[in-house]
């Protein structure tokens, strides 16, 4: 059996250092958004935000949605799972 050529293997090599580290959120702050209020929520049908009103910007994700990267720690963040059910609620 033959050993791969160290020339073959640079490239995977030089590859593995460029590979830029995949940037961390900030840490979430519960209550620069309110979110530590909203708690309660957690484990209810998404269909209960209908009839619910925010004072500040709010994006509702449902499973499986693109959003952005952006970090905004006045947003309230509302998770929902793939059965609509609220999962988390956190601030950016």
């Amino acid at each position: 059996m033959k050993h791969a050529s160290p020339l073959l293997l640079a490239p995977l090599v030089l590859a593995a250092c460029v590979m830029a580290p995949v940037p961390m959120p900030p840490p979430d702050n519960l209550a620069s958004c309110g979110a530590d209020e909203l708690q309660y929520l957690v484990g209810k049908p998404g269909v209960l935000l209908d009839g619910m009103r925010f004072g500040q910007d709010v994006r509702v994700i449902r499973y499986g949605m693109a959003v952005t990267m952006d970090f905004n720690s006045e947003r309230l963040n509302i998770w929902l799972d793939r059965r609509d059910v609220i999962e988390r609620v956190t601030c950016g």
